[in-house]
């Protein structure tokens, strides 16, 4: 596996156990629908969460989160569509993004919660 993939599913590994500690089930992760993809799908009590996970080794060219492009937020927002439909959910869903700065094995987590929100364009 190539090292940023490795970096990745350690950064995706990090999240999911601040999601767990912090009472949020996992559903899925890495749920794809034909070229897209999801992170982390997961839910909080009566919402479905869909969350962007970004790591980066520092912020010296911009907050991780600040990579999760429009065309990123339009794509995850199909998916979510697509994933909502496919198992009949009927839930409020936000989406939010897990931004982590890894520094040697040190980890910096922030969570936004509502990051983004679909547009009716």
């Amino acid at each position: 596996m190539a090292k940023h993939n490795e970096k990745g599913k350690q950064g995706e590994a990090y999240a999911i156990e601040h999601l767990l500690k912090n009472g949020y089930t996992i559903l899925q992760t890495n749920w794809r629908h034909k070229h897209l993809e999801i992170d982390i799908i997961a839910q909080l009590n009566t919402t479905l969460v869909v969350v962007e996970v970004k790591l980066r080794s520092s912020d010296a060219f911009g907050a991780p989160e600040d990579f999760v492009s429009i065309k990123k937020q339009k794509n995850t927002i199909k998916a979510t569509n697509a994933y909502i439909e496919e198992h009949n959910i009927h839930l409020e869903t936000r989406f939010d993004i897990i931004s982590i700065i890894q520094n040697n094995h040190q980890f910096s987590l922030e969570h936004f919660i509502d990051a983004y929100y679909p547009t009716l364009k």
